[in-house]
């Protein structure tokens, strides 16, 4: 069997850092063992929490890397974008505002405005023409016989139309590392903009994508069925699902290192923003009674999306490390040597990637998650840990008071089931991932060769 050509449409790559990087680098990493050739196509300037160079130097030396530059605003200018368009509220309507203030209000308006109706579907739009002009090159110079893209940014959907009109049979994957609509618009704010026109375009060109790709991809159960139903009309066998996993390369299986003196040691890692807002969580600390609460280290490892919840965590006082973004390898080390680590979820249809750190690491769970959520139902049929419905105080308050009785690791009662956990090790999901590749690239050979074979007259008799 001769290699698939395949381009990987990727606007955040290594050295860029944060979760949001981990799937296409594990693809990259992965996919060249399974008869793929692969080139990438992706920033030279990416908008990212940080930079780990650690990440590339697993990418083997013959995939293909194509940076090209992107318009984006710097990560921390458009934090301070995000800012203005969620914080901006009209004055009371007692208040008298100077002639000054009411112009600043005003100018801030139409900025905001301006702003929510320029960066739609999200700020990485701008990229859109760059990457057009690229992403056609490189079918065409580097004889691709798939493209696999894979978002958010969602703005990057908007190449699968345009590549449909000029390449009608080349097959196009798209990968969903979130759903889009349900947890944007309906569930979770995470966007710049949530206007009736923001909510129309996204619509409009997720139904383009599900229209013109070959295939959907989801990385969970939740995420694929939401989005199938919004097509019903669509053949099911459209909407496939690969989850995200972990690497177990760079992890110590339920390794004990380093764990020094008697707190007990409970560790986050992960962006804190809308979906992980840790309010609930602070509040069930507080509640503990003084003493107890003083057994606990509460390490924070990752960008923390607004002040309100980092105000919010620093009222849990000593109790609390805050280590911001920091490279997979030192994130890994410090995970390694905590009691348990900390997973807070109110999203019910996707599931954060360091979830599947956290299993593949052996590291006992405590979650405040989403009571019929998927990452409640990955956590039981795992038997990762234990859980709390995400906005119940005192359920989580139980959490701690029960991880208090059973003290440090090790813990008799925690069993995960390791054969379950080893499906999501990132290895034998990229084998999943090729073999589906592999099979969409066959199928359309096929029908080239069935329409070549009609064109002139041939075929079976």
């Amino acid at each position: 069997m001769s290699d698939l050509n395949v381009l990987l449409v990727s606007y955040s790559f290594p050295p860029a850092g944060g979760t949001g990087v981990m799937r296409a680098a594990s693809l990259a990493r992965y996919l060249p063992l399974e008869g793929i050739r692969l080139d990438v196509l992706t920033t030279r300037n990416a908008s990212a929490v940080g930079t780990d160079a650690s990440l590339l130097r697993d990418i083997p030396s013959d995939v293909r890397i194509h940076r090209t530059i992107t318009l984006d605003l710097p990560f921390g200018v458009k934090k301070r974008i995000k800012k203005l368009l969620m914080g901006s509220k009209p004055a009371p309507a007692a208040a008298s505002p100077s002639n000054t203030a009411a112009g600043q209000d005003r100018k801030s308006g139409i900025v905001k405005r301006t702003l929510e109706n320029i960066l739609v579907p999200d700020p990485q739009v701008t990229w859109y023409p760059i990457l057009t002009r690229a992403a056609r090159r490189i079918v065409k110079k580097r004889k691709i016989d798939l493209v696999l893209i894979t978002a958010p940014p969602f703005s990057n959907l908007l190449l699968v139309e345009r590549l449909r009109k000029e390449f009608p049979r080349l097959p196009i994957v798209v990968d969903f590392r979130d759903e889009w609509l349900t947890t944007a618009f309906e569930l979770v704010s995470f966007l710049f903009s949530r206007t009736e026109h923001a909510q129309k375009t996204a619509s409009k060109i997720e139904a383009g994508t599900v229209t013109n790709a070959t295939a959907v991809v989801a990385v969970t159960e939740a995420a694929r069925r939401k989005i199938q139903s919004r097509y019903p009309n669509v053949p099911k066998d459209k909407f496939q699902l690969i989850p995200n996993g972990f690497d177990a390369t760079k992890l110590r299986q339920g390794s004990s290192a380093s764990r020094s003196g008697d707190k007990i040691i409970v560790t986050h890692v992960g962006t804190i923003y809308a979906s992980t807002e840790p309010t609930a969580l602070v509040e069930a600390v507080e509640s503990l009674p003084p003493e107890l609460r003083s057994r606990f280290l509460f390490r924070f490892i990752g960008h923390i999306e607004e002040p309100r919840f980092r105000e919010a965590i620093l009222r849990m006082g000593e109790t609390v490390e805050l280590h911001g973004f920091l490279p997979q390898r030192e994130a890994l080390a410090l995970m390694d040597e905590s009691d348990y680590v900390l997973l807070i979820n109110q999203d019910p249809l996707n599931v954060g990637g360091k979830f599947y750190d956290y299993v593949g690491g052996g590291k006992p769970i405590l979650g405040a998650v989403h009571p019929e959520g998927e990452t409640r139902r990955l956590l039981e049929e795992l038997r990762a840990g234990w859980w709390a419905p995400v906005d119940e105080v005192k359920a989580i308050r139980k959490l701690f008071l029960d991880a208090a009785v059973r003290g440090k690791a090790p813990f008799a009662d925690f069993k995960p089931d390791t054969d379950r956990i080893a499906q999501y090790e990132r290895k034998a999901l990229a084998q999943r991932y090729a073999a589906l590749l592999h099979s969409i690239a066959q199928s359309a050979n096929g029908m080239q060769r069935n329409e070549n074979a009609s064109a002139t007259g041939g075929g079976p008799s």
